[in-house]
C-alpha cells in the first residue's frame, strides 16, 4: 500500500551499554514532512539507517518501524521500499542522466518503450527535458539534485528519508531545491523524515520536529 503513514514507535539505538539517543515516537502522515534535529554526532544518520534497514549490526536497535500499516522492523532494506536522499546526490558518473534514472525504475517496468517514457516524463517533471544523454558532470548542483530526487521517486518508494540533502547547496539554490523536493513529496502524498541541523529546513517542512540527542543519565 502506497500512501500510508510512517510511524516510529519507541525507536532507539545503542552501542554496548551506551544509548545513542533517547527513544523516539513519531507519526508522519502522508504528504507530511517530519524533521529530526540535533547536533553533529547526536545519532541522526544512525536513526535513518535504523529506519531504512541498513543499521550496522554493531548497534542494537529497539522499537518498531511501521510503514503504511506494515511492521517492517525485521524486514531487509530492499523490501521496505523507502527512498533516501543524502548530502551527496550519488549520481553514477559513468552513466548518462537517462541511465541514472533508469537505475531507479522498479523491476516490473521491463518494456523498453515504457522505460523510455517513464524517464522522459521524469526529466520533463524536473524541467530537464532532453537531458537523457547528458553526462551528470555537466549538470549544475540544482539539476543534479533534481535528477537524484526523480531517480528515487521512479523506484516508487512508500516513504522518503532525507539525510541533510540540501547542506552542500548555497542559500539561494538551497531554497529552490528544497521547495522542489518538498513539493514533489507532498504531491505524491509520501511521508518524509528529514534529518537536518538547519532551522530553515525545519520551518519549510512545516511538520513535527523531533530533537535528538543522547539519553540523559538516570
Amino acid at each position: 500500500m502506497i500512501g500510508g503513514a510512517l510511524r516510529l514507535e519507541r525507536v532507539g539505538a545503542s552501542l554496548g551499554a551506551q544509548d545513542l539517543f533517547g527513544e523516539i515516537t513519531v507519526e508522519v502522515k502522508p504528504g507530511e514532512i517530519a524533521t529530526i534535529m540535533g547536533p553533529s554526532g547526536s545519532g541522526k544518520s544512525t536513526l535513518l539507517s535504523l529506519v531504512c534497514g541498513t543499521l550496522d549490526p554493531v548497534f542494537r536497535a529497539r522499537g518498531r518501524v511501521i510503514v503504511a500499516s506494515d511492521d517492517v522492523t525485521a524486514w531487509p532494506a530492499r523490501r521496505r521500499r523507502l527512498g533516501i536522499l543524502f548530502q551527496d546526490d550519488m549520481l553514477f558518473p559513468h552513466l548518462s542522466v537517462g541511465d541514472n534514472l533508469a537505475f531507479g525504475l522498479v523491476e516490473t517496468v521491463r518494456d523498453r518503450a515504457t522505460r523510455r517514457d517513464r524517464i522522459a516524463s521524469a526529466l520533463a517533471e524536473a524541467e530537464l527535458a532532453g537531458f537523457a544523454d547528458r553526462d551528470p558532470a555537466t549538470l549544475s548542483g540544482g539539476q543534479r539534485a533534481r535528477v537524484a530526487l526523480m531517480r528515487t521517486l521512479l523506484a516508487e518508494p512508500r516513504a522518503l528519508l532525507f539525510d541533510e540533502p540540501f547542506s552542500k547547496l548555497d542559500v539561494e539554490l538551497r531554497e529552490r531545491v528544497r521547495r522542489f523536493v518538498f513539493d514533489h513529496a507532498r504531491r505524491r502524498a509520501l511521508p518524509v523524515l528529514l534529518v537536518t541541523h538547519d532551522p530553515a529546513d525545519a520551518a519549510a517542512a512545516g511538520g513535527p520536529i523531533v530533537a535528538i540527542g543522547p539519553s540523559p543519565p538516570v
